[in-house]
């Protein structure tokens, strides 16, 4: 059972139009999201966590009648966690385009009052910050303690950093980098091509044929599940044991006789990644999978300054914790070193921590105590600062 118990989400429609960097608009859209804790008389205190690729506004606790649905970052938020909510206010939203309650491709497009589908426009990590912004502006939370994320969530919260540096204290940044590598695009290009190429895509337009591209959503969540984990956690659970049902042998028995066939599972790992796209075909929009993989491509706060990423940070204050695993082949530590390294040519105060993790990617979702520890530690001194700020000790100031 989750600490924080039930929890509920709500949402929050914005009449004013949220234009994007595509040159397009988004016209009458809302944002789901949740919140934990209490916000402070200050309203000094809150956190906001930004989502990966696949993630939702569904951080921490359980929705009631759900004892499956814990938030995807239950293990860090709550009472008593790294991210203490007897101490902060902490906000998990949806970004527009996704499919879990946010304005999305599956929504009605007011020009037509048919779903968006393939007409949705093109968002970026930039457009989701500055919804982000109009969020915390209706809740009245004029500057954050902190923004938090990993992955895709770790660039939204530098570009918060960027983009709004009055508006944040702390900037946390987990397994990121400052712009995908040829081979991460390659990556969600291949998945983005199941997508287009299974039958019952139709022009991105599937909802209006009463069909769901489900082929190409299971091969494209395969192949990012593989890039999630490492090479060693795979070997670990998986190795090369076929299934039982192969030959009926017991699990694990490295003998056992495959039996030679194309096209039928015949190893675990085989049946685990099946397993893994049926499950996410049921729940996950095509057209979402497209915008998203696009949004992870498109950032690149460097290309505005000549591909000078110390020059992208220059109007940053915050203070940056920086975060990475050395088994995260896809946004490997040496990204993290060239924030890093921008943070310091800017002489801004910045932390790294470099975790010896065996699980790849996914570990930024994951239990470790050296992990926790340096968010634990981080969260207490932002707990500090907001302390010695209401007894008039300095530290923090609220900037209209």
């Amino acid at each position: 059972m989750s600490a924080l118990g039930h929890v509920k989400p709500q949402s929050m429609a914005f009449a004013q139009a949220l234009p994007l960097r595509s040159g397009s608009v988004l016209r009458d859209y809302t944002l789901m999201y949740e919140t934990y804790g209490a916000l402070n008389a200050a309203r000094s205190n809150a956190v906001l966590v930004c989502h990966a690729l696949n993630a939702s506004h569904h951080v921490a606790g359980r929705y009631e009648g759900d004892p499956k649905g814990t938030g995807w970052w239950d293990n860090l938020i709550g009472p008593g966690k790294p991210l203490d909510t007897d101490r902060f206010f902490v906000i998990g939203v949806n970004n527009p385009g996704s499919c879990f309650g946010s304005t999305g491709p599956t929504h009605l497009n007011p020009a037509t009052q048919q779903p968006y589908g393939a007409d949705f426009p093109v968002v970026t990590v930039e457009d989701w910050v500055d919804a982000q912004v109009r969020l915390c502006d209706a809740l009245g939370i004029e500057q954050l303690a902190a923004v938090i994320g990993g992955s895709l969530g770790g660039m939204q919260a530098l570009c918060w950093a960027m983009r709004y540096p009055q508006r944040l204290r702390h900037c946390i940044a987990i397994a990121t980098a400052p712009n995908l590598s040829a081979q991460n695009i390659a990556f969600n290009e291949v998945a983005r091509r199941a997508i287009v190429t299974d039958p019952d895509f139709h022009g991105g337009h599937y909802l209006a044929h009463g069909v769901v591209p489900k082929r190409g959503l299971r091969v494209a969540r395969m192949i990012g599940h593989i890039t999630y984990l490492s090479d060693d956690t795979m070997e670990a659970k998986f190795g090369r044991s076929l299934r039982a049902a192969v030959s009926g042998a017991a699990d694990g028995d490295a003998g056992r006789t495959p039996r030679y066939t194309t096209q039928d599972i015949e190893f675990e790992i085989e049946s685990y990644l099946r397993y893994q796209g049926d499950k996410f075909s049921e729940y996950f929009d095509a057209n979402s999978y497209l915008l998203i993989t696009r949004v992870l491509d498109y950032f690149d706060p460097a290309r505005e300054h000549g591909g000078d990423l110390s020059a992208a940070f220059a109007s940053a204050t915050a203070k940056f914790q920086i975060i990475s695993f050395t088994t995260d082949w896809r946004f490997s530590p040496g990204r993290s070193r060239e924030i890093v390294k921008a943070l310091l040519d800017n002489r801004l105060d910045v932390s790294y921590a470099e975790i010896a993790a065996p699980h790849g990617h996914d570990a930024f979702l994951l239990d470790d105590a050296r992990y926790h520890g340096v968010l634990r530690a981080r969260f207490d001194r932002i707990a500090r600062e907001i302390e010695a700020s209401s007894h008039g000790l300095g530290g923090m100031r609220i900037v209209p």
